[in-house]
């Protein structure tokens, strides 16, 4: 399997990962043979990468770091309870715990982790999907710090409830391709204070979950919102959903602006280190990042075009790639370059 952009798809392609909907229902399946109405639909829905089979990387698999049935499940239960904080009732706590507490096991369990997959996100979905993201995301940096479950529990749930202040507000202010104006991307700021008042108020979650609302936007220099603190007055958990936050924006199409690449995203968190959140956090963080994902297909300084098709979690931002025999990508396979080994061998570019 490989991953491939929107615009470079064919028809008679083979879908090699499920796509959700924002409720977690299946929109297009594994094994889906891609037809002109499925491209344009998927264009129309604002995705603009996704996975397809390809016989010459039958043997690499692109390995989310939780399960679709879980994703799929807290993208649905996820859904179901912002759609009742918005219109003023109780949202299920217990439902939200018992999903999260999946994922937390999940997670603990496996050994080794390295994300490397790139959502396949509908624009409709975005909220949700970016939630959930954000909580796996704080996860994973919380177990790499050693917090003991019930630690990666509370931070799990700031992370996934961390933007449920925005459920207060005008749903116009969300909406996808809405042009905000200076008083409107004010008013969208108020996001955190309005999650902090309504998550302290919540008898079934701890306070600390509130202040993770509250404070995902502050910054280490005090330019962050809405309380201009600094270094030292702000929860480390909410520095981590931060982190989270701002990748997983970063790596993913929003309605304002194209995603960039993980080793793009990689490179503006390592420059913001150290002025908008904690050094080491970040560092921490980026260990537990493949710059370029598997699947991505790349231009190597030899001038040669392949595919990642593995990952060195001691070195992140060397893969190993296996090269094709031309510059068009249904040419043959070659070789393979392990970038540990070959020292002198390094990706020059991204290919959509």
């Amino acid at each position: 399997m490989r991953q491939v952009g929107v615009n470079s798809l064919t028809i008679g392609d083979v879908l090699g990962k499920t796509i959700f909907s924002s409720s977690g229902r299946v929109l297009l399946g594994k094994g889906v043979k891609l037809t002109p109405l499925y491209i344009s639909k998927l264009k129309d829905m604002g995705i603009s990468i996704l996975y397809i089979e390809d016989e010459r990387f039958d043997d690499v698999i692109v390995e989310d770091v939780i399960s679709e049935e879980h994703r799929r499940e807290a993208m649905g239960i996820l859904e179901k309870s912002m759609r009742s904080v918005r219109l003023g009732k109780n949202l299920d706590g217990f439902e939200l715990r018992k999903i999260i507490s999946k994922i937390v096991e999940e997670i603990m369990f496996k050994k080794d982790i390295l994300m490397s997959m790139m959502d396949m996100r509908s624009l409709d979905n975005q909220l949700f999907a970016h939630s959930v993201n954000v909580c796996v995301l704080s996860i994973v940096l919380g177990k790499a710090m050693f917090f003991d479950h019930e630690k990666i529990e509370n931070l799990a749930i700031g992370a996934m409830l961390h933007d449920i202040g925005k459920m207060k507000l005008d749903p116009g202010l969300l909406r996808v391709g809405t042009k905000l104006t200076s008083e409107e991307v004010e008013l969208l700021k108020t996001h955190t204070t309005l999650g902090f008042e309504d998550l302290r108020k919540r008898k079934e979650f701890n306070l600390v979950i509130a202040h993770i609302a509250f404070q995902h936007h502050e910054h280490m220099n005090g330019m962050g919102y809405p309380r201009h603190l600094k270094e030292g007055e702000i929860h480390p958990f909410a520095q981590i959903v931060a982190i989270a936050d701002l990748y997983d924006k970063f790596t993913a199409d929003h309605s304002d602006r194209k995603r960039i690449m993980p080793h793009e995203a990689c490179e503006i968190l390592m420059g913001l280190a150290g002025i908008l959140y904690p050094l080491e956090l970040v560092r921490l963080f980026l260990k537990n990042i493949a710059a370029y994902p598997t699947g991505v297909t790349v231009r190597l300084n030899t001038g040669e075009i392949g595919v990642v098709v593995d990952q060195n979690l001691s070195m992140p931002t060397r893969p190993i790639v296996r090269v094709l025999d031309g510059s068009e990508l249904r040419s043959s396979i070659v070789k393979e370059y392990n970038m540990v080994e070959k020292r002198t061998v390094f990706i020059e570019e991204v290919l959509a």
